[in-house]
């Protein structure tokens, strides 16, 4: 098979901007019944997001996103053309869709193993990088001191395209979704300031009950992010529209 095709585990991110506070609350609160009966779906949830898509404890009513895991391509496909989501759109300023693969994966959410390993780690391109975490109660107020730098530190960040933050429950269940240039690129992040000193908090002071980090090569990549347009092929950049 083609390199980043075989079978097995497609992700799909679905990152969502809605027009209006209550567009954006009503798809929240209704997006577990609407999203329950996703043809290929093996795993889905609708998150919310930090303020202006950010990953800040403090909540969005605009901004959220869905994370669905899907047998096979055509699953996927199916998903991106359906009409549910064509409902997301309508209501949408801005959405930008992912189709992903993972090259590595570690951890478990809510108890489950959603992804398995169908692509190899690229030598260049773009790659995507999740991580996510149940924050225990008791360390989430030390959790989020050291991770507002961080945060300053992503948004400047060289070689990165895209960040979302995004959560099941405000404070306690959070993800960042991240796109890079490169692996190069990620790993300089990943390896320096403060986004390093948050992850020696967290492991330090065991700030998580549960975690997963999965990184992948995006097969696709189309819409539009924080005032930017993504083509096709995810690597695609154009001016900000």
């Amino acid at each position: 098979m083609e390199k980043n095709k075989q079978a097995g585990t497609v992700a799909v991110v679905v990152l969502i901007n809605t027009r209006s506070a209550l567009s954006g609350l009503w798809r929240l609160v209704t997006g577990r019944w609407r999203t329950r009966a996703i043809p290929g779906a093996t795993f889905v949830k609708v998150l919310g997001s930090g303020r202006d898509g950010g990953f800040v404890p403090v909540p969005s009513l605009t901004h959220l996103g869905l994370f669905v895991s899907f047998t096979d391509d055509a699953a996927a496909d199916a998903f991106l053309s359906s009409r549910l989501l064509d409902g997301y759109r309508g209501l949408s300023a801005e959405l930008l869709t992912m189709k992903l693969r993972a090259f590595s994966t570690k951890g478990s959410w809510s108890g489950r193993t959603p992804l398995t390993v169908t692509a190899l780690e690229p030598d260049e391109g773009p790659i995507a990088s999740l991580t996510r975490a149940s924050i225990r109660p008791g360390k989430a107020v030390s959790f989020w001191v050291h991770a507002a730098p961080a945060q300053v530190s992503l948004d400047t960040a060289r070689g990165c395209l895209i960040s979302a933050g995004l959560g099941e429950a405000p404070f306690f269940r959070q993800a960042t979704l991240t796109v890079w240039e490169s692996l190069a690129a990620m790993h300089a992040f990943a390896r320096h300031g403060a986004h390093l000193e948050a992850i020696k908090r967290a492991r330090a002071e065991d700030h998580f009950s549960e975690d997963l980090f999965a990184r992948f090569v995006p097969s696709e990549i189309q819409g539009n992010w924080q005032g930017r347009h993504f083509g096709d092929g995810g690597s695609a950049l154009v001016e900000p529209v």
